[in-house]
């Protein structure tokens, strides 16, 4: 049985690198022409690595899509739908910035097909952001989030951080509160991570840059738990939250284990038997292109790693872990061996739960899951 699959594309351009940001970008627009040709060769070469099925969702990510010209994304459009069939209702998301999102441009990603907008907020406080390194203010994220709903965008998701340096319980509740009373659909949430590429990195190891103990993390991820359910969103995994159905259909498949293809500089693919991670590096994703070799990395998931990972992914949500999945998919042995490595949490209460044959992480443990699923993997 044919089951459906999602389309990943990473632009890797940006006006500036962010000071946090790990993903991989370029401050270079100089070869925006060429890209979207590169994607349509990256997408004939590489499309019989999906299983048979329909898209369900196509994410464009970044990077900073919306640098694109409307005519670039257009053809980059153009290229998915003439080599996969999109089913009538695909999810298609585009991130964008801010200080991107003119009238204009909204109408045309309207006209173009995309119905999910992903807007990098990441705060409402001024300071925080020039310190984060982006483009725009507070107002202008506001006004954003505004003309896009003018626009007729009725699935629109912000990104925020917490655990900022400098951050206070005081200014991440005023964050909340000016965000949630934007009547968007969908949060996601990230607790700042210090990743040693960038320039935040660089700026804690000189001592001028300090990040928030553990305690305010902890209390600003307890306020951002009250107050979107308090607005009614439903916390359905670590770092997002969504109003009853509006769940992030493309997200949702990487947890949930649906195959996808990655196209562009870095992006990941994962086909259920396999994964496969592009050149982090636009010259040489370029090149292999070009002669027909595309510079890909593959890896074969074996039976403990396709079991780890279940537990790594399904975990983080709402949807967790059926012990008949395990039993199915792994064996008895393996469906047995997960319920003993959960009994002294089960017998707690406190961090695990187990309903109806599904194991389950607490939403509001997800804050110390990734430690608790450590001592689950299967070595």
């Amino acid at each position: 049985m044919e089951q459906p699959v999602s389309i990943y594309i990473h632009v890797p351009f940006c006006r500036s690198k962010c000071a946090y940001c790990d993903f991989y970008s370029i401050a270079n627009q100089d070869f925006i022409a060429d890209y979207v040709d590169l994607i349509g060769h990256e997408i004939r070469q590489r499309r019989d690595y999906l299983p048979q099925g329909d898209v369900c969702s196509v994410y464009v990510g970044g990077g900073t899509p919306s640098l694109l010209p409307p005519e670039q994304l257009q053809r980059l459009l153009c290229a998915v739908r003439s080599e996969f069939n999109l089913q009538s209702d695909a999810e298609l998301t585009i991130e964008a910035n801010p200080d991107d999102l003119q009238p204009a441009l909204l109408g045309a990603y309207r006209r173009m097909g995309f119905n999910r907008l992903s807007i990098g907020v990441q705060s409402m406080d001024d300071g925080e952001l020039a310190a984060l390194g982006r483009r725009h203010t507070a107002q202008r994220a506001v006004q954003a989030v505004r003309q896009a709903q003018q626009a007729g965008f009725g699935n629109i998701s912000i990104d925020l951080i917490y655990g900022l340096p400098n951050s206070t319980i005081d200014t991440w509740r005023r964050t909340l509160e000016k965000a949630l009373s934007l009547d968007v659909q969908h949060v996601s949430c990230y607790h700042l991570t210090v990743e040693e590429r960038t320039r935040l990195h660089q700026q804690v190891q000189r001592g001028t840059v300090h990040v928030v103990d553990e305690e305010l993390s902890v209390q600003q991820f307890n306020l951002l738990r009250q107050l979107t359910n308090q607005a009614g969103f439903e916390h359905y995994e670590v770092s997002n939250f969504a109003l009853p159905g509006m769940e992030s259909r493309h997200n949702s498949g990487y947890w949930l284990g649906r195959p996808y293809l990655g196209l562009g500089p870095a992006a990941h693919s994962y086909n259920g038997a396999t994964r496969q991670w592009n050149a982090r590096s636009l010259r040489l994703w370029a090149d292999g292109l070009r002669q027909q070799h595309p510079a890909v990395e593959q890896e074969l998931l074996t039976p403990i790693d396709a079991y780890n990972e279940l537990l790594l992914t399904r975990l983080r949500t709402k949807w967790g872990v059926s012990l008949s999945d395990v039993e199915r998919d792994f064996g008895v042995t393996m469906s047995r061996h997960l319920l003993q490595q959960a009994d002294p949490h089960l017998r707690s209460g406190a961090l695990m739960l187990f309903d109806n044959d599904v194991l389950l992480i607490p939403p509001e443990r997800y804050f110390v899951s990734d430690s608790l699923l450590v001592e689950l993997f299967a070595d």
